[in-house]
């Protein structure tokens, strides 16, 4: 059984927290992770900057082209997790767009993962039809889960179909914007979660896009298995007191 499996069978109102790599320095990528570990996150998501981060706020791509602006390469950040589980031994994913990944070679960016003990990714932009036909033997003889991510606009039979092909996770946008917007739950977006519930999936499901309180988090468990939580975390690091800014914020959630 692989990490994510064993983290959801265990545990319920699971907080995730996501952070771009080589932010807010070149070198903070597994120091936030060993403290993101032991002030109380249960599942990791490094993002990889990409210089056109088209789903992401404004806060979000400022992190990423300062990561990039300060030489963070997927060279460099599988170089920086080699040694990741000698001290994190949490479920991690790496969360980016695909353009970086085809450059890298998609068989060869899974084997990487594999090598530095990464448990799947997150590719908003990597065609369901492509993974499944071009890339789902690379992700499986590497052990990756594939997540997949689905929006209020997306019919029930895709959403069947994503939850077939997963094996992790579902991740559930609240909404159709980018990130760092707040989360409004309205009679629509109310809705939204019920017809997800209704489906009765395989899969565990998480929200993301608006969590940036313990209430919003509080409020997003209640229609799902946890709640992923990324500008607001990327938003409060930094840099000059990289450990005691994430240990300030993980208190607001696990008090």
């Amino acid at each position: 059984m692989n990490r994510i499996n064993k983290l959801f069978q265990e545990k319920k109102n699971i907080l995730s927290i996501y952070y771009t790599a080589g932010y807010p320095n070149l070198g903070d990528t597994v120091a936030i992770a060993e403290e993101l570990e032991r002030s109380g996150a249960d599942l990791l998501e490094i993002g990889f900057p990409y210089s056109d981060p088209v789903a992401d706020g404004p806060i979000i791509q400022a992190s990423s082209k300062t990561a990039l602006d300060g030489g963070m390469t997927l060279k460099l950040l599988f170089e920086q997790l080699k040694d990741l589980r000698k001290t994190v031994s949490i479920p991690v994913l790496l969360m980016g767009y695909v353009n970086p990944m085809l450059q890298y070679g998609v068989e060869n960016f899974c084997k990487s993962c594999a090598e530095v003990g990464v448990d799947g990714c997150i590719v908003p932009d990597l065609p369901m039809i492509e993974y499944e036909e071009l890339y789902s033997g690379a992700f499986k003889e590497n052990g990756l889960t594939n997540i997949f991510l689905v929006t209020p606009q997306t019919s029930p039979e895709r959403i069947r179909k994503i939850d077939g092909l997963s094996n992790g996770f579902i991740y559930l946008l609240s909404s159709s914007a980018t990130t760092g917007q707040n989360l409004q739950v309205s009679e629509g977006t109310e809705a939204y979660f019920s017809r997800i519930a209704d489906l009765k999936l395989n899969n565990p499901t998480m929200i993301g896009f608006g969590i940036s309180s313990k209430e919003t988090f509080d409020k997003a468990c209640q229609y799902a298995n946890g709640a992923i939580i990324g500008s607001a975390f990327v938003k409060n690091l930094k840099a000059d007191d990289v450990a005691g800014s994430v240990k300030d914020f993980m208190k607001t959630f696990k008090s």
